[in-house]
């Protein structure tokens, strides 16, 4: 039987594990640190990934990709994972998570602008409308978000930080361009373990040259840090990222990454349901605009 939308879906299913990683990530983050966090979640997802790829493929590493797929694969893992997400997490020391997640939602239209120079895809008039619909669904939910009462005025913006929450959104759009590019028809997981290993290298270079393995092996210590970090790398670096490149394959990039980057309105219901956080119009007015805008990508 043949799933109408598969790539549509993916990138819902993937919004929702970025949800669960997120949430994670965030715990381990505060008990272990954001460099630590950064290489140690790579480390356990390559570990799934060899699991995973000897069980369903017979090979412990994707040897069997091309040279061609190898190169786009490890450019999209150091844009992405390497030089974007160092730069998402860099941007927490000078400005609000909500100020660098509204940026972040800059991605999608940076992934559909790339994909339309670089892979010549194109978006329909409708497809236009449902991005616009799904991001200002998430800007109205991230800009509901209360400031925390340690963070400075909203309306002191640090140049550095916005810098380096716009660097996390450019290397997001654009690694998922050169994933794409370079994964064709090729194996999603294995697409992603190629990632995942250009993603370990680059942190290994950074830490290297930062002087930081004490400190990160000493974060690492704190064993209340593993139990997140374990269901943040599953949902995140493993599944998510692997459902991510699956989207990529059976639609556009700028779709998929709108898809993707709901993630902010999906964390609205553990909100509810987990942290018994109450919901005021703004998000609900929000949450159905992004899920409008959604639903038009299934038309």
């Amino acid at each position: 039987m043949q799933i109408s939308h598969p790539g549509e879906i993916a990138g819902i299913i993937t919004a929702i594990c970025w949800t669960a990683s997120a949430l994670s990530f965030s715990l381990a983050t505060r008990r272990a640190g954001s460099l630590a966090v950064n290489i140690t979640r790579l480390v356990l997802a390559m570990g799934m990934f060899l699991v995973w790829s000897k069980i369903m493929r017979g090979l412990w590493t994707p040897m069997d990709a091309s040279p061609e797929a190898w190169k786009w694969l490890s450019i999209s893992g150091f844009i992405g994972f390497v030089a974007g997400d160092y730069c998402l997490f860099k941007s927490y020391s000078y400005q609000s998570a909500k100020l660098s997640m509204l940026i972040m939602s800059l991605a999608p239209p940076v992934a559909a602008l790339s994909g339309a120079l670089i892979l010549h895809e194109r978006l329909t008039w409708l497809n236009g409308l449902g991005m616009l619909l799904v991001l200002g669904g998430i800007a109205i939910v991230i800009l509901k978000r209360p400031e925390s009462e340690t963070n400075k005025s909203r309306l002191n913006y640090p140049v550095k930080g916005l810098l380096l929450a716009l660097g996390g959104a450019v290397g997001q759009g654009i690694g998922a361009v050169f994933s794409k590019l370079g994964m064709g028809n090729y194996d999603p997981f294995a697409s992603s373990q190629i990632r995942v290993i250009t993603g370990i290298l680059g942190f290994i270079v950074i830490i290297t040259l930062a002087k930081q393995w004490r400190p990160v092996s000493f974060s690492l210590r704190n064993n209340k840090a593993m139990g997140p970090l374990l269901i943040g790398s599953f949902f995140g670096p493993f599944l998510g990222v692997s459902l991510s490149l699956f989207a990529f394959q059976y639609t556009s990039v700028g779709i998929a990454s709108t898809l993707i980057a709901t993630v902010p309105v999906f964390i609205l219901i553990p909100s509810v349901l987990i942290f018994h956080e109450k919901l005021n119009w703004k998000e609900i007015a929000g949450a159905f605009l992004a899920v409008s805008g959604m639903a038009i990508f299934f038309l």
